[in-house]
């Protein structure tokens, strides 16, 4: 079954920047490389939220909260899923996690972001 792993979380200072990645394992690339592939966020008492996805074809959308401050990319080559999160602010603090728009594949243990101020 497809593995997932979120890295590049960490404790930052409002207007900071940090950079995470999904690495997918356990499927080929066939399976990879046609889905919509999202980053979501999770805080406590929250819902799972939809930060930003990325199509196949490189097209990307994002949260309202998020817009203009995040980027969301991929290689499809190496089964990554990159998030650039600059102007990093406190709302911004949650587990992030990656998985397709539809979330069908197993959720991984995310990647802890706190911002602080």
């Amino acid at each position: 079954q497809v593995h997932l792993v979120e890295s590049g979380g960490g404790l930052v200072q409002a207007g900071g920047s940090l950079r995470l990645s999904c690495a997918a394992s356990g499927i080929p690339f066939i399976t990879f490389s046609p889905k919509t592939i999202a980053w979501y966020r999770q805080t406590p008492g929250n819902q799972r939220e939809l930060v930003a996805h990325v199509s196949r074809g490189g097209d990307t959308n994002y949260a309202d909260s998020v817009k203009g401050r995040f980027t969301i990319s991929r290689d499809n080559a190496k089964k990554t899923v990159y998030l650039q999160m600059n102007s990093l602010k406190p709302e911004d603090t949650g587990v992030y996690y990656c998985n397709t728009r539809d979330g069908l594949w197993r959720w991984g243990q995310g990647t802890q972001v706190t911002v602080s101020s």
